[in-house]
């Protein structure tokens, strides 16, 4: 009969069964591929940006020298003399203290320029300093690479000793020869700092904004630009080091103003909705001033501590300011207290109890035999291996971490999110033991650090994906015990 298995037929069977099982094997052998991204994405130079958590900003000028905030414009050169200045003693603190990259004010709103400008006499050039022959930028860029150590620069547009300020076009285009200056002459500058501040005898003075960022560009390709409205960086909205508990990434710049006070709710969170990455950098000083003065203290350890969760621990990298002082160099009293901020942020994170434990996850994505499992969260890598779920029509996903009914003690929960790419969870939840929630909140980003309102000894934490943009990709969890801090 047609189609019948005989003996003389047989092998031919098996061969085919053999075939369509090898097929099957190779198809599911086959490597998942990553979900798609959810635009927008940051850029290499925007990732490398959020990776380093920590910038040094130095505000140093004439204002040091006359115990002011706010220069006049009318300070005489003369008095900007510090004696002893080292710049590889800021760049050293720097490096000890977990720094990559350091910011200088090159120039303020006093108009008066740490560089031997070509554009005016009032710098560093007509000062006693080094004989007038001094050069702060120089000296800073070459402490900073000899040690490996990333230079930004700040350059105020606003200028009160310059005559041109106030004509439009004049001014533009000396601001414009001032950067050029800077950005061709002192090598790769990774970060440069534009505000919208404007003076009073010129309240509608209109900066070429786009003009000055097109040059920036062209002249340094990998440079970051921040400003309230980027392009790369956008500022927090505040100057306490804070951001909101909700802090997206992404934000529309067409509904951002350089200088534009009415959008500061919008920056501190950021938009869910929005077209652009462009994250939150929240700017701080360890003193009460941003330049140094004598009659200030820096901020307690408890203080910096508190600013680094509301920052790093919200999605943002903290720009801390530490002002070198009249001689020069930074003030012992910040020096030991940068280094006691390190040493505790060290104590806190070196040690992470969700390594070695059992983990457990709600799905994996391919299986799991994907290289999109659990044991991704916690193998040291921060951006470019994670767990990925299944989709599910609940859209709820979960990853669980146990110790075989052991107790750990823990009062900090970490999770950091593949932001390369892009931001995905809008809310989730934190259990203990199943049924206590230690955290119920919105997104994550880069990172997100949840400081507990007590200790607590577990034998489960299970962290809980409420809502997210597509599937939520963790990239790293840790749970850590924070030894300073009291509730």
């Amino acid at each position: 009969m047609k189609g019948e298995c005989t003996e003389k037929n047989l092998p031919m069977v098996w061969l085919w069964l053999l075939l369509i099982l090898a097929t099957i094997e190779f198809a599911t052998s086959r490597t998942t591929p990553p979900p798609l991204p959810i635009p927008p994405l940051p850029t290499w130079s925007q990732l490398k940006w959020q990776r380093r958590e920590l910038v040094m900003f130095h505000h140093f000028g004439v204002n040091t020298f006359t115990d002011s905030e706010w220069g006049t414009g009318h300070e005489n050169p003369s008095v900007f003399n510090p004696t002893a200045l080292n710049a590889g003693q800021w760049v050293d603190l720097a490096v000890d203290a977990g720094f990559s990259l350091v910011i200088l004010t090159a120039k303020h709103h006093d108009g008066f320029c740490l560089w031997p400008s070509e554009y005016t006499d009032h710098s560093v050039e007509r000062s006693p300093w080094r004989g007038g022959k001094g050069d702060v930028v120089g000296e800073l860029a070459a402490a900073a690479k000899d040690r490996g150590v990333d230079l930004g620069l700040y350059i105020s547009p606003w200028d009160r000793h310059d005559k041109r300020y106030g004509q439009e076009t004049q001014y533009n285009e000396y601001y414009l020869g001032q950067l050029q200056e800077l950005l061709n002459r002192y090598g790769s500058v990774s970060e440069i700092w534009f505000d919208g501040a404007k003076g009073s005898n010129a309240p509608n003075m209109t900066y070429y904004f786009g003009s000055w960022f097109s040059m920036v560009k062209e002249l340094q390709s990998a440079i970051n630009i921040f400003s309230d409205a980027g392009p790369d960086v956008r500022w927090v909205g505040d100057e306490m080091g804070y951001a909101d508990s909700t802090c997206w990434s992404t934000i529309n710049r067409t509904s951002l103003r350089i200088g534009d006070g009415s959008i500061v709710s919008y920056l501190n969170t950021g938009d869910p909705r929005g077209t652009d990455w462009l994250p939150a950098e929240c700017d701080v000083s360890i003193r009460k001033g941003w330049f140094w003065h004598k009659s200030q203290s820096p901020k307690s350890l408890s203080q910096l501590l508190d600013i680094y969760y509301n920052s790093v621990g919200r999605n943002c990298v903290l720009l801390l300011n530490v002002p070198p002082n009249t001689s020069g160099l930074i003030s012992d009293t910040d020096v030991t207290r940068l280094r006691e901020f390190r040493k505790a942020i060290d104590v806190i994170f070196s040690s992470n109890l969700a390594q070695g434990s059992v983990i457990k996850v709600s799905s994996q994505r391919g299986g799991k035999k994907s290289n999109f499992g659990p044991k991704n969260v916690v193998d040291g890598d921060h951006v470019w291996t994670y767990w990925a779920p299944e989709e599910q029509k609940d859209g709820s996903h979960w990853i669980e971490f146990g110790w075989n009914g052991k107790e750990i003690r823990f009062n900090v929960v970490r999770i950091q999110e593949a932001i390369g790419l892009g931001q995905r969870i809008q809310r989730h939840e934190i259990y203990v033991d199943g049924d206590r929630v230690a955290a119920n909140t919105t997104t994550v980003g880069y990172k997100r650090l949840h400081r507990l309102g007590r200790v607590f000894h577990a034998r489960s934490v299970r962290i809980k994906i409420v809502q997210s943009r597509g599937l939520p990709l963790i990239s790293s969890v840790g749970l850590h015990f924070d030894p300073f801090w009291h509730n």
